[in-house]
């Protein structure tokens, strides 16, 4: 048995042969507005977990602001009452690894915020992800048949929004293009005290994108991704879209050595 993995670029999947792998996590994606932002390298540098390298597109390394709704969530197979419709925001970046011979390659986190306690305790005891919980918000609009798309969370007294206006109707990644390349990493990395990191599978079809008119964030980055990442968020992103999203299943993790 093999899995195949579609690469930006190439016209077919590439194949590697699959390890016994265990399901941790079933949802929906859906609505996911990704703002993306150039970034120096060595910016990134400090989070880049061990066994993994920054991840380039056309030479160029991107930091995404994510917002979207995690819909019909089960752990280990159960559904949490209470727990199984949420939102999340997340700040993210890319990396790749060889694996084999196979360029594996994936996202890491920088932060996540969640609107329930339990999603994050247990986030970070499976995976050490820096998962925060704060009160969110979310209103999903329509204009022109096209979705209007606005993920908000506060910290104190102020509330922070990602707000993406969507156009026309979804259509399929354009091959090779910078939507592709941040949409389809398919491996996570978690970086691990004392070394090494966690390495887990997200397993996901291409997804359908609207085009993008409008795309912004407002807030205080500052006060929840700190100095560093405050001048990056606070100027409009490089590139925007909105994915449609799909069912998803988020692998066990396995530990991985420098």
């Amino acid at each position: 048995m093999v899995h195949g993995i579609a690469v930006p670029g190439n016209t077919g999947l590439v194949q590697f042969p699959a390890e016994k792998e265990h399901a941790f996590l079933t949802a929906e994606w859906r609505y996911l507005a990704m703002l993306n932002y150039e970034v120096d390298p060595a910016l990134l540098a400090p989070y880049v977990p061990a066994g993994t390298e920054l991840d380039r597109f056309d030479g160029k390394t991107f930091v995404s602001l994510v917002g979207f709704r995690f819909l019909s969530t089960k752990v280990l197979g159960i559904p949490i009452p209470f727990h199984r419709n949420f939102d999340e925001v997340n700040l993210r970046f890319y990396v790749q690894r060889r694996a084999n011979g196979v360029v594996r390659r994936g996202v890491v986190f920088i932060q996540e915020i969640v609107p329930r306690r339990a999603i994050a305790a247990v986030a970070r005891l499976a995976y050490n992800e820096n998962y925060r919980c704060l009160p969110m918000a979310h209103q999903i609009s329509f204009e022109d048949g096209a979705p209007r798309v606005e993920f908000a969370w506060r910290l104190g007294s102020i509330w922070n929004c990602l707000t993406v206006q969507g156009a026309g109707v979804p259509r399929a990644m354009t091959e090779g293009s910078l939507e592709q390349f941040i949409a389809e990493h398919y491996w996570g990395y978690s970086a691990q005290p004392g070394g090494g990191c966690v390495e887990y599978r997200v397993a996901h079809p291409p997804w359908q994108v609207w085009d993008v008119t409008h795309a912004a964030f407002s807030g205080d980055a500052a006060s929840f991704h700190g100095a560093t990442f405050s001048d990056v968020l606070n100027k409009p992103p490089d590139s925007a879209f909105l994915a449609e999203g799909s069912p998803v299943t988020v692998y066990r993790g396995k530990r991985i050595e420098s």
